[in-house]
């Protein structure tokens, strides 16, 4: 229906614009402009709201975007000139009730206007601001007469606007294929090498688009960024094991855990969220990871005293988190609300959820080793929480083992051992991510293990009577991306 309704707005542009036909290039980017025009909405919602929906990137390559290339550059690049193109309106005062009740896609077509593709222009909207072109482009000159600058680019300094470049990373799936295949296959058409420290993760030039590459659509390889991909790895699992992913969504950590397993053995991947179930599922499906139980369950509902997890030997848990060592992938950067540091109420509930989640992972009497991993920068939400259940960990026979001791960036000092956790940093490596591995030393659980279990599950009982589950608690913080 909405689609019809574009169709039916391109012809009325194609006879509003002095009765030709559109060419195609004309009409793709007709088309591209209101696809992005939803998508930057979404966005800036959200943003307004402090609400989690989704990264640029997962809502631009959704199905319902056809026109992908395009409209990933058009939000991509109206957000980085978001502050000027909004000074330029202020300043120009031509948009009445009418155009601001649209002003996304107004955002959107002064972009080409001011720094695109002006030539592609057509349609009610893009015609009404090609009219007003010259007060636009004097509105322009002024607001870089006032920030003192002579040039776009010295102004886009000004707002402290710049581009955050970072390799591109993807991963082999050496369920379907072999490394050295994969990596003969790329560079027919890439530039491309190996990581040194992760097996099968290939390093690519910054902004080298591989989402319609035949390998990534056919699931042979994932696109992953590094730090993520060292959270599997970390938690070493080995074939014919019984393991967890307690927050397993989207699932690409899932099914390196079944590479790494050699599709062997099992893994149970917990989510909560249905929409999510449904998104994991098929990444499961597009790897071929057979061995792979999706679980539609709230991971503190999963008892360690039920037989069905008595073998489970290892678990990987990347609960939720405020998502503040992202923001290159997620273009974070470019949001009006961006700053480095983020509410503190809101990631005081994120740590509770997280070191609740961390203490029932612990529980578990056959786990040997259990991975705690965030993508997020904010010490509240790492070494805090490591601190706070060791006493809980040590109880149980774990102790932290370091990871990856080649990497030089361990955790902030603040207990006893923080050198064996790790961090990858914001500025240097382009994404904030924290790993802690916890390895159980042959140390049997408690005498009293049974009735803490209990304890942890009664408090449970009452939090889920006071409708202060975790699902709620999530819900609230408007983590479900």
């Amino acid at each position: 229906m909405a689609r019809k309704k574009v169709q039916g707005d391109i012809k009325l542009a194609a006879k509003n614009t002095n009765q030709k036909r559109l060419s195609n290039a004309e009409r793709s980017a007709y088309f591209a402009r209101r696809e992005a025009t939803k998508v930057l909405r979404t966005i800036l919602q959200g943003d307004t709201w402090r609400r989690a929906v989704g990264s640029i990137k997962s809502l631009v390559y959704s199905p319902s975007v056809r026109n992908k290339r395009a409209t990933y550059a058009l939000v991509c690049q109206t957000l980085k000139y978001l502050p000027v193109i909004k000074d330029v309106f202020h300043t120009a005062n031509v948009l009445s009730n009418k155009w601001k009740r649209q002003e996304e896609l107004m955002y959107i077509i002064l972009y080409d206007i001011l720094f695109g593709q002006e030539a592609l222009l057509a349609g009610d909207a893009e015609k009404f601001l090609l009219q007003k072109k010259d007060v636009l482009q004097t509105a322009l000159a002024k607001l870089l007469k006032r920030k003192k600058v002579k040039h776009v680019s010295d102004l886009m300094k000004s707002y402290k606007i710049s581009d955050l470049l970072k390799p591109r990373y993807a991963r082999v799936n050496t369920l379907k294929m072999d490394i050295e295949s994969a990596l003969l296959e790329f560079k027919k058409q890439y530039e491309v090498c190996q990581d040194a420290m992760v097996s099968g993760l290939l390093i690519f030039p910054p902004r080298t688009d591989l989402h319609d590459h035949p390998l990534v659509k056919s699931g042979s390889v994932f696109l992953q960024g590094k730090a993520s991909s060292m959270v599997a790895v970390a938690l070493g699992p080995k074939p014919r094991w019984e393991v967890i992913d307690a927050c397993a969504a989207p699932g690409n950590k899932t099914v390196h855990l079944a590479a790494l397993m050699k599709g062997n053995g099992k893994i149970i991947a917990c989510e909560l969220n249905k929409e999510r179930v449904k998104r994991l599922k098929n990444t499961i499906e597009l790897a071929g990871a057979t061995n792979v139980k999706v679980k539609h369950e709230d991971f503190f509902n999963m008892s360690p005293e039920d037989p069905v997890y008595s073998k489970v030997q290892a678990i990987l848990l990347d609960p939720s988190c405020s998502g503040s060592g992202t923001a290159v992938d997620r273009l974070d950067h470019l949001l009006p609300s961006y700053t480095a540091d983020s509410d503190l109420d809101r990631l005081e509930k994120l740590a509770a959820f997280q070191r609740k989640a961390l203490e029932h992972a612990l529980s578990f009497p056959a786990v040997e080793r259990i991975v705690y991993s965030t993508c997020s920068i904010n010490q509240v939400e790492n070494e805090d929480v490591i601190k706070s259940v060791l006493p809980l960990a040590s109880s149980y026979g774990f102790e932290l083992t370091t990871i990856f001791p080649q990497w030089p960036r361990r955790g902030h000092p603040i207990f006893d051992g923080s050198q064996h956790v790790l961090r990858t940093d914001l500025i240097e490596d382009k994404e904030g991510f924290f790993i802690a591995l916890f390895v159980r030393k042959g140390v049997s659980p408690p005498a009293n293990h049974n009735r803490d279990v209990g304890n942890r599950l009664l408090a449970l009982q009452r939090r889920k009577k006071r409708k202060i589950n975790s699902f709620f608690l999530l819900r609230t913080l408007g983590l479900f991306l």
